[in-house]
């Protein structure tokens, strides 16, 4: 077992062959692997798209872990025990079942429920015919025809379904923007990943981030060939995740049979993973009514899941969404909710992101100083011989790539000053999302239509920017309707991963290896979305970012005052939560949380982080650190217990077109 430091490359012989013969030689990233990891992706894409985009259900990249790729990471574990005994040097050593983990991760997320699947029914939609959509004719000239899908044969093929993508016509029409759209792509992935490794250092070695998220992975895979010791040591022979398992399957077994058979009770679900109990049917009058939908949530995984978070962002979680809640009623109370955005939850939430995207700067100022530095040949105190890319190339990645972002913003209808503008922005949202998980792991994300197109609209007004920023606005709808599918902290995470398995000296590979997976994950979301689009027809997503634009120019309204308010109200109290945890100890509350926990995700995960809270609190107050590791194998047992036996209960679904149970959502 390899438990040497970060840097180190050897490894025993018996860890991958124990008949003792001599371990393979390096290097650690073999092509096998990220061919592997590349030809996992059309098959994890049409499971997805099945899964969010046409049964509508499970959705897997809704939360911070995906639950379809652990389960292909622990597939691939056990395949990979066999071939250990069989054939050893066919075996994947553990930074090569990471590599693989990542770039599923980032496939993942193009085809995920808010992007690609939002991208291609947008596409088209403003061409569809007049019994699909409303008559878009008026403003069908702002609109560049060479970056959308016009002709309207394919698109209503594609909108009513009984039909297939398989003809030279429809493939025709659908491969110019498959590629514009996929080089796109690209292009901004190698732009946040250029970021990642400017920041990288600070972050993993100086600031030592513990990167949540990660751990589970590296532990499921640390019995692999070449892996690192785990505090949790084998989990497969670990006692309690197997009581952990069996009791999270036990309980989606019991609910999947109430499912077909409803004569046998439910445990703690009506039968479809969504809650028990809504709170708000036990306040029916004003005020208390605008508390809305309030769940009492129960999800194993999601308990188990937060084991792995800190406690004062547990606590902060489900104590600011009792905080919203209580916003909502204070705005009937008083009797401002003549504007029925007040108030304004995503703009103060937008407004908290911005204060950390600024402190984390500030933060790491002279840091980045001496990185740009290095970067354009002046001396520094930085060494990057060893990071994936040399500053000077990541530097030159980004100002490259922002070039190109904003030429082809522009070529689309945009003012150059808006797309420089829109992109800083976008990056921002990146860079703090990203720091989150990597501080904090925080299960979600999602900062519901909040994007730069969205602010840019309410802060600045639709009448000022003009119907041809607004355009590119709408063409731009789909990567920032949500983000709960932002690729850039599965980047970084994938670069935490390298590190933490030993192949620190091939991060490079990985850099190029998740590249990769984005551009081909891409052009699998196509396929698989066209695929099943044709098959069965969904106009799922296809008029959200076209009737918004046509409201836009119906009703060209002036910037909107109240949303800036709440941005500001965001910014200063995420910023005065920053300087009380920064001044003592005893603070409790954590800007991440006010950040996160006004999202629509956490309705459905407060109650379990709340049990997550109280557990983990006990573990630790009576029993240490020691009885927290000790215990932390049953947790993952329960996340495990509900990705596996409901992943492949969905998949049988999939396979036999039956209506499945679903643990999640």
């Amino acid at each position: 077992m390899h438990t040497n430091s970060d840097d180190d490359t050897s490894v025993s012989p018996s860890a991958i062959n124990p008949s003792g013969a001599k371990s393979a030689p390096f290097p650690i990233i073999r092509l096998r692997a990220i061919l592997l990891g590349l030809l996992i992706l059309p098959i994890n894409a049409f499971w997805i798209v099945q899964m969010e985009w046409e049964r509508y259900s499970a959705h897997p990249t809704t939360i911070s872990m995906f639950f379809n790729a652990v389960f292909i990471l622990m597939v691939l574990c056990g395949i990979n025990k066999v071939v250990v005994k069989l054939h050893p040097s066919w075996a994947l050593r553990q930074a090569e079942l990471l590599l693989i983990y990542s770039m599923v991760c980032i496939g993942s997320c193009m085809c995920g429920h808010d992007f690609g699947q939002v991208l291609v029914p947008s596409l088209c939609w403003p061409y569809c015919g007049p019994d699909l959509a409303h008559n878009y004719s008026r403003f069908l000239h702002f609109l560049p025809r060479w970056a959308l899908v016009s002709d309207k044969t394919a698109v209503n093929g594609f909108f009513l379904g009984h039909d297939t993508i398989y003809t030279r016509k429809h493939i025709m029409a659908w491969l110019p923007a498959c590629l514009i759209w996929s080089a796109f792509v690209v292009v901004l992935l190698w732009v946040m990943q250029c970021v990642n490794v400017l920041i990288r250092k600070q972050w993993t070695d100086n600031e030592r981030l513990s990167y949540p998220l990660t751990r589970m992975p590296l532990d499921m895979t640390a019995s692999q060939p070449f892996g690192k010791k785990s505090s949790t040591g084998n989990l497969m022979l670990n006692r309690l995740f197997w009581i952990g398992f069996v009791l999270a399957a036990g309980i989606d077994t019991t609910n999947s049979l109430n499912y077909y058979i409803p004569s046998i009770p439910a445990i703690l679900t009506p039968g479809h993973g969504a809650s028990f109990l809504d709170l708000s049917s036990y306040f029916p009058s004003k005020p208390w009514s605008a508390i809305g939908w309030t769940p009492l949530s129960f999800y194993p995984f999601v308990i188990g899941l937060g084991m792995l978070l800190p406690m004062d962002f547990l606590f902060s979680a489900w104590f600011f969404y009792i905080m919203w809640k209580l916003q909502s009623v204070a705005t009937v109370a008083y009797g401002w909710d003549a504007d029925s955005r007040m108030p304004y939850a995503n703009y103060q939430a937008f407004g908290a992101y911005a204060a950390f995207f600024i402190s984390t700067i500030w933060l790491s100022r002279k840091y980045l100083v001496e990185v740009f530095r290095k970067g354009v040949g002046l001396s520094s105190s930085l060494n990057d011989d060893d990071e994936p890319l040399r500053y000077r190339t990541a530097l030159s990645g980004i100002a490259g790539g922002m070039v190109l972002l904003v030429g082809f913003s522009v070529a689309l209808g945009m003012s150059w000053y808006v797309a420089v503008a829109f992109f800083i922005i976008y990056l921002a949202l990146a860079l703090a999302i990203t720091r989150m998980r990597a501080e904090m792991g925080t299960p979600v994300h999602d900062l519901h239509f909040t994007g730069p197109d969205w602010t840019m609209g309410d802060l600045i007004g639709p009448q000022a920017l003009g119907p041809g920023n607004l355009a590119v606005f709408s063409m731009f709808f789909w990567f920032n309707r949500a983000y709960r599918c932002q690729s850039m902290p599965f980047q970084l995470e994938g670069l935490k991963m390298a590190e933490q398995s030993g192949a620190r000296k091939e991060m490079q590979k990985w850099v190029w290896s998740m590249l990769a997976a984005g551009g081909v994950g891409m052009l699998c979301a196509f396929w698989a979305v066209l695929h099943l689009g044709y098959a069965y027809g969904n106009p799922l997503f296809g008029p959200e970012a076209w009737d918004r634009y046509s409201s836009w120019l119906s009703v060209p309204k002036p910037p909107n005052h109240s949303a800036l308010g709440a941005l500001v109200v965001g910014l200063l109290f995420a910023g005065f939560l920053q300087f009380m945890r920064t001044t003592g100890v005893w603070w409790p509350f954590h800007p991440l949380a006010y950040a996160v926990s006004g999202s629509w995700e956490m309705n459905l995960l407060w109650m379990p982080l709340l049990i997550a809270w109280v557990v983990k609190g006990i573990l630790m107050r009576y029993g240490g650190l020691k009885a927290y590791n000790t215990a932390l194998p049953f947790f993952y047992g329960l996340i495990l217990g509900q990705f596996v036996p409901g992943s492949l209960l969905n998949i049988w679904g999939i396979a036999t077109h039956t209506p499945t149970y679903q643990f999640w959502q």
